[in-house]
């Protein structure tokens, strides 16, 4: 019993033996009169020890050794090798159905030598940039080559777009990390969401052209890669950064994934792209949706609808600038197609067209803002016209050398009268 107790226990007693009176008690001990009241009857029937609180000694948050044998074995095991307390808690919840806070798994973990804390180091300090007011001001986007199924299927590629003011995220994986993939993924999120107004990405060669050391010194601008061409397109900004802490959310982002999103995957046992990406739209999105995005300062949406002139299938693609031959045909990826006839327009011959790879491998070719039909052509052999046949089949001999000119100056030449009728015949 400790003094506070024995303190309480004076002041009840004079309050039984009429040294003073409930309320006098009441306000001593700071308690109401009816607690006075129900103190002095539990004193009464139980003794001194009635002051004390029924469940002293006793825990009602302890939990039974047996759940706690039980989280350490799960936690053993090796699909769960490098589990943090905080990660280690949610999927015992989600496993075990044993609700256990951060710190208790932390503690049972470190005495189970699961976990060692590490102590806290004093990086170097980034001012962090405020965030964008309204969700689709500005999307980080990024990729990530990190070893996502730790060896169980093949080597894929985590492409993230994740908004600037509210941290809400969008991922695909890929197989690669080329223009048609990232362009895939463009779609799917502006399908999804609409057109923000700005990306914010790094200066990988899918963005930024390269100069070439043929340009160094020339004031042309370079023309721009087939994103940057697809976002002009789009009406789409682009802002380049000038490093990996610039875009300092997606970077974070990643860090989560490479822990949370890996395990998952484990847990999950995905072994290929298309289990990855069930996994990543059914678990690891919604989760990130709970736990880490935020309200925007503006509730406004900055992202637009797309309109009826931005064809997806066309602008997503690759695109390139060809001249049309006098014979109207058109050559690309070494191939030779021909304009439909009934296709040909005036002003075709030498003007330039747009032809389009589409994702899919079809080919299309705009003029003037209109698509035109075309037809593979296969080209004219370089061998056919070099060899003449003879009509039984064999080879002819070559020609060889003019006669002609053989005796020419020993044959007598016309008199000048001759000359002058035959040249008036001819004139």
């Amino acid at each position: 019993m400790s003094q506070t107790d024995r303190d309480r226990l004076v002041a009840l007693k004079k309050a039984k033996d009429k040294k003073m009176t409930q309320r006098q008690a009441a306000e001593e001990l700071n308690i109401s009169e009816r607690q006075v009241r129900r103190l002095l009857a539990k004193l009464r029937k139980g003794g001194d020890k009635a002051i004390l609180h029924g469940l002293r000694g006793r825990s009602n948050r302890k939990i039974r050794d047996q759940a706690k044998q039980q989280a350490i074995q799960m936690l053993s095991g090796g699909l769960y090798k490098g589990f943090g307390p905080t990660l280690a808690s949610e999927y015992l919840v989600k496993k075990q159905k044993l609700k256990v806070s951060k710190e208790t798994v932390r503690k049972w973990m470190r005495e189970a030598g699961l976990w060692r804390s590490r102590k806290q180091r004093v990086a170097e300090v980034h001012m962090w940039r405020a965030r964008r007011e309204r969700y689709g001001e500005l999307v980080q986007w990024d990729t990530s080559t990190h070893d996502w199924l730790e060896g169980r299927g093949e080597k894929i590629y985590l492409i993230k777009m994740i908004d600037d003011a509210t941290s809400r995220l969008f991922a695909r994986f890929v197989r690669s990390d080329s223009t048609a993939q990232n362009m895939a993924v463009l779609e799917e999120y502006l399908r999804r969401y609409g057109r923000p107004l700005e990306f914010y990405t790094d200066k990988a060669s899918i963005f930024v052209t390269t100069p070439k050391k043929n340009h160094t010194g020339r004031d042309e601008p370079l023309p721009p890669t087939q994103i940057g061409r697809a976002l002009q397109e789009l009406g789409i900004g682009w802002i380049a950064a000038h490093s990996p802490q610039a875009k300092g959310r997606v970077e974070r982002s990643f860090e989560t994934a490479q822990d949370r999103l890996v395990k998952g995957l484990r847990i999950a046992d995905a072994k290929t792209l298309e289990e990855a990406n069930a996994y990543l739209e059914s678990e690891y999105l919604p989760e990130w949706e709970a736990k880490f995005t935020v309200q925007a300062a503006c509730a406004d949406d900055a992202h637009r609808a797309l309109g009826k002139q931005h064809n997806l299938v066309a602008i997503l693609s690759e695109v390139e600038q060809h001249v049309i031959t006098n014979d109207y045909t058109i050559r690309h990826a070494t191939k030779i197609f021909q304009i439909v006839r009934e296709d040909i327009r005036p002003r075709m011959r030498k003007a330039s067209v747009r032809v389009e790879t589409r994702r899919a491998g079809e080919i299309a070719v705009r003029f003037e803002g209109q698509y035109v039909r075309i037809a593979e052509r296969q080209p004219a052999s370089k061998t056919a016209a070099k060899v003449a046949t003879s009509a039984t089949g064999k080879a002819a001999a070559p020609a060889g050398k003019s006669k002609w000119v053989n005796g020419f100056w020993e044959r007598p030449a016309p008199s000048l009268n001759k000359a002058i009728r035959i040249s008036n015949a001819t004139s």
